[in-house]
């Protein structure tokens, strides 16, 4: 080779190698400084035969740059860069080159940012002895450290603008919270967004029944909804909605969805740059935030950010901002509305389950039916209960029993003082055995006068003693029958006073028992004589004693507010275990009835009363 010939291959490799350094010191792309970075590293590592660059995420990786240049065949290093993808390490194999015939070294190398895989540089280098490998394969993982701070200033620039976005619109949030109401809200946003990005325009439309109405228009106190202008304004907010996503005109890539009725308005206005993004409230679109600008200065995708992070803040705002304004006719049925939307609509699974889980339940209840029982508090009394009074004035003597005993018939109870009664029977004794020597003496003496009143003395005498004899026999009190004393304990008043007809004792039967169940006024409509229910005591819990209703008593009495009666029924088999006075609670089979009503009666009725009180 010439020294001519040296000179210019060595000019032009020092071009090539200036022109990527320029790529890799100022790159106008991440796809430049790729380039740039894999020329650098390539001029390093010796016969090098070709080199690729893949980046992505996801598991979507493309080439983003190649060595020397794009037309190059490649395609043998996809399956070294695959593997290099899926190892997440540095690979070196053995493979053929893109010549036939010569023997080649594969080396791939993965690009990792604190964990997360980035990419993959895959190398073609000429056949070269294992040291020489071992050299190129720490060189490229030498030079990847660019391509990792490259990566990391990117987050950092990218966290840094979406800082300064949010930033923006928090500041376009106090604005839109300075103002009460919806419309000047609406305006003070608009004045802000289109003085901040340079607007010649910007207009805010509200979702109203399906249809975008324009709200508020930049610097624009009152407007016509019936001119053009703002007719295909609404038109344009209305694509966003309808398709769920933001429309910039021009489009920002090639491929990007166009809004037909965007093209329209922007060519009414000259050709302006339109941007509209949704504003919503819980995935709900309320509203739609359209900005113009000259067509010199088209909008980024920056600007698209931006405005989708303001939109994400008043979109809230805005739709609180509607309902306090809404009259309550219509916040009922926008609430209606939202409800149907939720249930019928193709998310919230949970709210469908749960509806469904409702309306099963609701047709149960309103199909089903139950035995309805009306429940009451029980009580158990003697069939017969008699009271042991006292026969006369006088003092207790004796006391034999008290109550919770069971006595027999003709047991003695108690005795009452009597000595003052003997004493009488003894005056009354000798008074009649004085009155009949009356009487014969003066029938000895034939005087008949005499014996008349002799007599009649004699006989009232007898009388006074039989009756002071049956005060003493009524002086011991015995028990009428076997059964159980209930009420009862002189015990500890003996020697006290009792007066006459006071009640001493109350003797129930033990085999005969009746239960008295206090119904509420408000079932007492649904009991009848000869219906069957069942009681459960306090002292019998688990035990389930059968009954029948005898008689249903007319007059009610108070307890603690309410209103009951009287109902007694009889048992149908008595246990051993009962004593009168237990006390729990009863149920009265009344027929058959709708789960529903049997759980909402009453509730129902209480309703029906309530109304019936306040309506005039």
């Amino acid at each position: 080779m010439s020294g001519a010939s040296i000179y210019s291959l060595a000019d032009t490799q020092a071009k090539q190698e200036s022109a990527a350094w320029a790529r890799f010191s100022a790159p106008g792309s991440l796809s430049e400084f790729c380039a740039g970075w894999l020329a650098i590293l390539c001029g390093q590592v010796d016969r090098v035969a070709g080199a690729l660059v893949l980046l992505g995420e996801d598991g979507e990786y493309s080439p983003v740059a190649s060595w020397p240049d794009a037309s190059h065949n490649l395609r043998h290093l996809a399956p070294l860069a695959e593997s290099t993808l899926q190892q997440r390490r540095g690979v070196v194999e053995e493979g053929a080159a893109a010549q036939p015939g010569a023997a080649s070294t594969l080396i791939g190398y993965p690009v990792e940012v604190d964990g997360f895989l980035h990419g993959a540089v895959v190398m073609e280098i000429r056949p070269r002895p294992e040291a020489e490998v071992q050299r190129a394969l720490r060189l490229l993982h030498w030079g990847s450290a660019w391509l990792v701070a490259e990566f990391r200033q990117r987050a950092a620039l990218r966290v840094e603008a979406r800082a300064q976005r949010l930033e923006v619109a928090q500041e376009v949030l106090a604005t839109a919270m300075q103002d009460a109401g919806l419309r000047a809200s609406a305006l003070a946003v608009a004045n802000d967004l289109a003085g901040r990005l340079g607007c010649e325009r910007v207009a805010i439309g509200l979702v109203r029944h399906d249809r975008c109405e324009v709200e508020a228009i930049s610097h624009t106190a009152t407007f016509d909804r019936r001119t053009d202008f703002v007719r295909l304004l609404a038109e344009a907010m209305e694509e966003v909605p309808d398709l769920g996503q933001s429309f910039v005109h021009p489009p920002l890539a090639a491929d990007a969805v166009g809004g037909l009725a965007h093209a329209t308005l922007s060519a009414s206005r000259g050709d302006v740059s339109v941007l509209s993004v949704p504003l919503a409230d819980d995935n709900d679109t309320v509203g739609v935030l359209t900005l113009e600008r000259r067509r010199e200065q088209p909008f980024g995708a920056e600007d698209l950010l931006l405005c989708e992070a303001a939109g994400e803040l008043l979109g809230p705002v805005f739709a609180m901002k509607r309902r306090a304004e809404m009259p309550w006719t219509e916040r009922t049925v926008g609430a209606w509305r939202r409800g149907a939307t939720m249930l019928f609509g193709p998310r919230h699974p949970g709210l469908k389950l749960v509806a469904l889980v409702v309306l099963a339940v609701a047709t149960v209840l309103a199909l089903a039916t139950t035995q309805y029982r009306v429940a009451s508090k029980v009580a158990i009394e003697g069939a017969v209960q008699r009271s042991i009074v006292a026969p006369f004035q006088g003092y207790v003597a004796e006391s034999h029993v008290r109550a919770g005993e069971s006595v027999r018939a003709g047991q003695v109870l108690a005795r009452l003082d009597d000595r003052d009664l003997r004493l009488e029977r003894a005056r009354w004794l000798a008074e009649a055995e004085q009155m009949a020597r009356r009487y014969r003496q003066a029938a000895a003496t034939s005087d008949r006068a005499a014996m008349a009143i002799s007599s009649a003395q004699e006989e009232q005498a007898r009388a006074q003693l039989a009756l002071v004899e049956e005060r003493l026999a009524r002086s011991t009190l015995s028990a009428p029958f076997d059964g159980l004393v209930v009420v009862g304990d002189l015990s500890q008043l003996l020697g006290s006073p009792v007066e006459q007809g006071k009640v001493l004792f109350e003797v129930a039967p033990l085999d005969r028992y009746r239960v008295i169940l206090n119904v509420d006024e408000r079932d007492i409509g649904e009991v009848a004589v000869g219906q069957r229910g069942e009681i459960a005591l306090a002292g019998m819990p688990y035990e389930r004693l059968p009954f029948t209703v005898r008689n249903v008593t007319p007059v009610s009495t108070a307890q603690d507010g309410h209103n009951f009666f009287r109902v007694e029924a009889q048992l149908d088999s008595a246990s051993v275990r009962l004593r009168p006075g237990m006390e729990g609670v009863g149920k009265i089979e009344v027929g058959e009835r709708k789960l529903l009503w049997t759980w909402t009666h009453t509730f129902v009725e209480w309703v029906q009363l309530a109304l019936w009180r306040w309506v005039t």
